[in-house]
């Protein structure tokens, strides 16, 4: 898989991508993540790539030219499953959102910032909008980098254990049960007998039963 981020600050995209699973993901090979400094793109002598509203207003805007050109020279040099835009009034990104973009070849990512980008970019390039929930960010890069880890990470041969992902909260729209480690005990405080026992039927019934109690108790909008 390639990812391509559109951004005005790759600064901030740069540690997340260096960094633990999804930099093994890069040295393996499994993914390629570029990031695109939208002012390389600007003709303006300033590199600026905003401007003011039209009909007045607070807060600048993002302008097309810039953007057009970036996307266009992405779109010639490879096709494109889907051409993202990071916006608070997106489709909320979900596991089953993650999962079949984990199955895409060529992604683009434009992130937002200042009031946003000119509507035209968003009629005419952009081919899906994702926000990460009900809140504004000052720019769509950590959202964009969300949306890069929760894609990442599902592809095979990214996790070390291929069935940790699939066992993950919301793959099956439950709730992950709780889990322990050493000590079985600390401060008088137990492991559940039944996961000391080695009975993996017993052990599975048991995760069953507490993902299903804890979604109730915690999430029952994802039982409806």
């Amino acid at each position: 898989m390639r990812i391509d981020i559109i951004t005005v600050l790759p600064e901030l995209l740069r540690s997340p991508f260096d960094a633990s699973i999804l930099k093994r993901a890069q040295d393996k090979g499994l993914v390629e993540v570029h990031l695109h400094n939208l002012r390389d793109y600007s003709t303006n002598k300033h590199k600026n790539v905003d401007d003011y509203q039209f009909g007045g207003g607070a807060g600048m805007v993002m302008m097309i030219e810039p953007i057009d050109a970036c996307i266009s020279k992405l779109k010639a040099e490879r096709d494109y499953d889907e051409v993202i835009y990071m916006s608070p009034d997106g489709e909320t990104l979900n596991q089953g959102m993650a999962n079949r973009m984990s199955l895409l070849k060529n992604i683009i990512i434009l992130c937002g910032h200042y009031k946003g980008v000119d509507q035209r970019v968003r009629d005419h390039f952009i081919t899906k909008e994702i926000s990460i929930g009900d809140f504004v960010l000052s720019g769509g890069e950590l959202a964009a980098a969300v949306v890069a880890d929760s894609i990442i990470r599902l592809i095979p041969g990214v996790l070390s254990d291929e069935t940790s992902a699939l066992t993950d909260s919301f793959q099956d729209n439950l709730l992950a049960p709780p889990v322990y480690t050493r000590p079985a005990e600390y401060k008088g405080w137990k492991v559940p007998n039944v996961l000391l026992s080695g009975h993996a039927a017993n052990i599975d019934k048991w995760r069953e039963d507490m993902a299903l109690e804890h979604t109730k108790t915690r999430r029952p909008d994802l039982l409806e």
